[in-house]
């Protein structure tokens, strides 16, 4: 299995995954209205709970809108320049895509070991959520971003799929 195959692999699966995450939010808020409504009794935690699951939900589906082109792209005036050109800018966002998350990797390393080891907590009272797999999860999602539009720079600068198309299938060797 080669690295883009691997990559939509793993986007896909942690793009199904934040949505039944996300689903599974709306059954926790709408039981906690219910509660808070009907009988006066909230389900404690639900803020702390959304909060960390929020963070969580959108660095799972980060990868998968980078590699999906979901993500905001501003080409009104590119489609209008030369190939090169284009190419040339592509490269450019790529890098400058790939260096964020990098930035967020290199940035988030320290702070994510120590709050595992030390066990940190986030939220007062009733229920204090781990504030561990939100972080652990932003370096996750941040290096399938990275590798993404790594993916992107080979597969949109470079046209592999041009290059296949080019080689004669008669050819010996081939």
């Amino acid at each position: 299995m080669n690295l883009i195959t691997f990559s939509d692999r793993v986007s896909k699966f942690l793009m199904v995954l934040a949505a039944v995450w996300a689903f599974a939010l709306v059954f926790l808020i709408l039981g906690d209205i219910i509660g808070r409504g009907v009988f006066s009794r909230p389900i404690y935690g639900t803020v702390e709970m959304v909060a960390a699951s929020v963070v969580i939900i959108v660095f799972l589906q980060a990868g998968y809108a980078i590699r999906s082109r979901s993500m905001l792209r501003a080409d009104f005036l590119v489609t209008h320049l030369p190939d090169v050109v284009q190419r040339i800018l592509l490269a450019f966002g790529y890098l400058l895509g790939a260096a964020f998350f990098l930035m967020i990797i290199t940035g988030g390393w320290e702070e994510s070991i120590r709050s595992f080891v030390d066990g940190e907590f986030e939220g007062e009272g009733a229920l204090r959520v781990p504030s561990w797999p939100a972080r652990w999860t932003v370096l996750i999602g941040s290096a399938l971003a990275l590798i993404n539009y790594c993916v992107l720079a080979y597969l949109d600068v470079f046209k592999p799929e041009l290059l296949d198309s080019e080689v004669d299938p008669d050819a010996p060797g081939v």
